[in-house]
């Protein structure tokens, strides 16, 4: 990820010390570092990294009202008259703040794995790509047992059906047929009443992916920290007490805007009163993307200065098993020769050596990469096995809708005649 993208900026002010004076200016925000620009030199007055942040706070004294303080290392940084307020552009610091001292816990290990930077690259795509197919495997299970329940319900209906069409042929029938009596109490007899079969699928679907976000309502100007939460069914918007704010079905969702890989905003769009919207911004949020882009791929919009995100990772949803393998072989293009065994001692022998070599990739880390690519194998073949299962589903779907819809007319002719 770029670290020089611009997550949020506001005008301020800034106590310049040496001077001992203010100056007017922007505060910004990348994902690594906080940076002050004046607005008369263009000069570049404070640059630190988030790392380097030790505590931010709201301060007021008699001299300086309504402030904003930062304290890096040794030094203590003020900003005043913020806008829109001061709460939010705290709340924006704090958040992202946070989440890079959560996700810098391991930085002491990191020194030590720099002697083998290729081998830990190879593990974190790998593993990245099986993480998005894990998600993709649940959305797909969610989306099969709603063709599952589709299919349960137009056999239902096809059972319905045969019952309507014994009786008009009962209504049909002359007054002195002798069977009569038996075509009413056939289809209650061979035909078992087939159980409710709603789905309890909202209790029981499992949560893909849950991160802290900042949420804007709308045009408000005030902010508060909460969590989202992605589904295979839609996404939920809570507070930071886990209370519901507001839960999008998949159908509710007009259209997402991804504003950059930190911001996005989702709306639904009523007729006659204000549409639904909420603006999201995470640190988290580049993980929780390309589910949504999954999810949503027909109503997801890439802002320009998101476009650098998607890149090329637009692809249909069938090849997305078979397009991850394959990208996942092509990295370990050094670790498993084309023309080797994958299972060949000798082959994968010869290849660590190779590696060791060339990349400095330890035994252990070919290792994990190769259970990696295994997992990763078998991932994409169930998921191409789910898509194929789904393809068949949704053509005896359309065929059962085909059928029920020329019986429903051929029926509607009959009750006609009758009248």
């Amino acid at each position: 990820m770029n670290e020089d993208i611009r997550i949020h900026s506001w005008p301020c002010s800034y106590y310049l010390d040496t001077s001992k004076q203010w100056v007017s200016g922007r505060l910004s925000l990348t994902p690594v570092a906080i940076k002050f620009t004046a607005d008369k030199t263009g000069e570049l007055l404070v640059n630190f990294r988030l790392s380097s942040v030790s505590e931010i706070k709201k301060e007021s004294s008699n001299l300086i009202f309504s402030s904003l303080t930062i304290l890096e290392k040794n030094t203590k940084h003020w900003f005043s008259s913020l806008q829109p307020n001061r709460n939010v552009v705290f709340n924006i610091l704090e958040h992202f703040w946070r989440e890079q001292l959560l996700s810098s816990q391991g930085a002491g290990a990191e020194a030590a794995a720099l002697q083998s930077t290729k081998g830990k690259e190879l593990t974190g795509l790998l593993s990245g790509s099986q993480k998005q197919l894990e998600d993709t495997a649940k959305v797909l299970h969610y989306q099969g047992e709603q063709f599952d329940n589709i299919m349960r319900g137009l056999n239902k209906i096809e059972g319905d059906m045969d019952v309507a069409d014994r009786l008009l042929t009962e209504l049909e029938s002359p007054s002195w047929w002798p069977f009569s009596s038996k075509l009413w109490k056939a289809p209650l007899e061979t035909k078992p009443k087939e159980t409710a079969t709603v789905s309890d699928s909202k209790n029981q679907e499992g949560i893909i992916i849950r991160i802290p976000v900042i949420i804007t309502h709308r045009t408000d100007s005030n902010v508060k920290p909460g969590k989202l939460t992605l589904f295979a069914s839609g996404l939920e918007i809570s507070d930071c007490n886990s209370q519901v704010i507001h839960r999008f079905e998949s159908k509710d969702v007009d259209d997402i805007r991804v504003h950059t890989p930190y911001e996005i905003s989702v709306r639904q769009r009523f007729i006659g009163k204000p549409d639904t919207s909420y603006r999201l911004l995470s640190a988290k949020m580049p993980e929780a993307i390309p589910i949504l882009e999954m999810q949503f791929s027909k109503k997801i919009q890439f802002l320009e200065d998101a476009l650098g995100f998607v890149g090329a990772r637009k692809s249909p949803q069938v090849d997305l098993g078979t397009s991850i393998w394959q990208a996942a072989t092509g990295l370990l293009g050094g670790v498993v020769q084309p023309g080797s065994p994958v299972g060949g001692r000798e082959g994968m022998d010869n290849d660590q050596v190779q590696l060791q070599k060339q990349e400095k990739i330890s035994q252990e880390e070919a290792k994990e990469l190769k259970q990696i690519l295994k997992k990763l194998k078998g991932l994409a073949l169930e998921t191409e096995a789910e898509l194929e299962r789904q393809d068949e589903a949704l053509d005896s779907i359309t065929t059962s809708v085909d059928r029920a819809t020329l019986n429903i007319d051929k029926q509607n002719r009959r009750i006609k005649k009758l009248t």
